[in-house]
């Protein structure tokens, strides 16, 4: 009997992912994502931006929380197109059903070009080989391709000089199968208002709009504003803002917290005591025992580690999980699945709730409040939560 013909093969592979599928089910590390708090922060930004169309960006699977959910109820809650970063996130959300308008948010490599055309998606440009590319390809399909120019006003990253937008939106119109959606920048320094730059970036991305109108006065849209600068109600004259981190409910940085009020926490991660054991003063824990207890501790071990998005060195910074209704302090260096954390002489038993960001009763830790231990941003801390941990997708309509 042959156990390896394309039915066999399937039926293995059906077999396996069920089984990962029933593993993960089973996981005590899980991520909660709470789909009515997003519509509820889409909402808020549509109307702070309004009339501008808000935009969810789902790039880097809807920033962890789970890009195909995330996009449906960022549209089901009122916003108008999708931004994303790559080809194949633009691809994946076509070919799952998803038919708003995508826009990509960069260029991407040549070979991609085919398929964006295919599947419809806004590109991004700013270079002339590229821009030549595109047509070319946009042509061979036979299709009509909508494209966005980006101008570097400041940020130094990527986009076309201020001085030679002109030539770009004109080498666009001049395409038969291209055509000049829309004019775009990106801010550096939104996030916090003390910096005049954005200003600046503001003042120049306004220099340029009225000479790419001239060159296509049928030109939709328009725009600079990302989260820090929809909050902040910076996208005056704009067509659009693209929301990111705030449709998550999270702070853009410390220079906007306060215009965050309104927006609710998405995502929460949480996890359950898998070992308790009563270590000696003296005595270090986890490797290199780096982490040497000053008094004898109840120390509680959770499942999830550096794979799971925990930060290696979170033992040395003011981060805290709450277990038992208390803020614990991380023990010893945090390992690949586990990490311990210090219990004093509360009783925990295995089984006991672990919240690393999210609420348990009266208590609460913030993602912004890991950021700030880590020294980094929001978006790296969920961003950083793995594939392997488990989402839950909650009020979903």
């Amino acid at each position: 009997m042959n156990d390896d013909t394309p039915t066999s093969r399937a039926e293995r592979a059906s077999r396996t992912e069920r089984a990962s599928h029933a593993a993960r089910a089973g996981r005590a590390t899980r991520a909660t994502v709470d789909l009515a708090a997003l519509r509820h922060n889409v909402e808020v930004i549509a109307r702070i931006a309004s009339p501008a169309e808000t935009w969810a960006v789902v790039k880097a699977d809807a920033y962890g929380h789970g890009a195909l959910p995330v996009a449906g109820a960022a549209l089901a809650a009122g916003a108008r197109g999708l931004c994303v970063a790559l080809t194949q996130e633009a691809v994946e959300l076509r070919e799952a059903g998803i038919d708003a308008p995508i826009l990509l948010l960069s260029e991407q490599p040549p070979d991609d070009a085919a398929a964006l055309v295919h599947h419809g998606v806004i590109c991004t440009a700013y270079n002339e080989h590229y821009i030549a590319h595109l047509a070319a390809v946009a042509e061979r399909v036979g299709k009509k391709t909508l494209v966005h120019l980006k101008v570097d006003t400041g940020m130094h990253r990527v986009g076309a000089p201020n001085d030679q937008a002109a030539s770009r939106a004109r080498m666009i119109v001049g395409t038969r199968h291209l055509v000049l959606d829309g004019l775009m920048t990106h801010l550096a320094t939104a996030d916090d208002p003390s910096r005049v730059e954005t200003q600046r970036q503001i003042d120049a991305f306004a220099e340029v709009v009225p000479v790419v109108r001239a060159i296509a006065p049928d030109m939709r849209h328009v725009h600079h504003a990302n989260s820090a600068a929809a909050l902040r109600a910076l996208g005056e004259h704009a067509t659009l803002v693209r929301a990111g981190i705030a449709i998550y409910g999270l702070s853009a940085g410390d220079g906007v917290d306060d215009l965050s009020r309104e927006l609710r926490p998405v995502m929460s991660l949480r996890s359950k005591v898998a070992h308790v054991q009563r270590v000696r003063a003296g005595e270090g824990v986890s490797y290199g025992l780096r982490t040497v207890l000053d008094r004898d501790s109840n120390v509680a071990v959770l499942p999830l580690g550096y794979a799971d998005g925990i930060a290696r060195r979170a033992w040395q910074t003011p981060a805290r999980v709450i277990v038992g209704g208390k803020h614990r302090r991380i023990v010893g260096v945090v390992t690949m699945d586990q990490m311990m954390v210090d219990c004093g002489d509360d009783d925990v038993e295995v089984g006991d709730e672990a919240v690393v960001f999210g609420r348990q009763g009266d208590e609460s830790v913030r993602v912004e409040d890991w950021a700030s231990a880590l020294g980094t941003i929001t978006y790296e801390v969920v961003c950083a939560i793995s594939s392997r941990v488990p989402r839950d997708h909650i009020g979903a309509v």
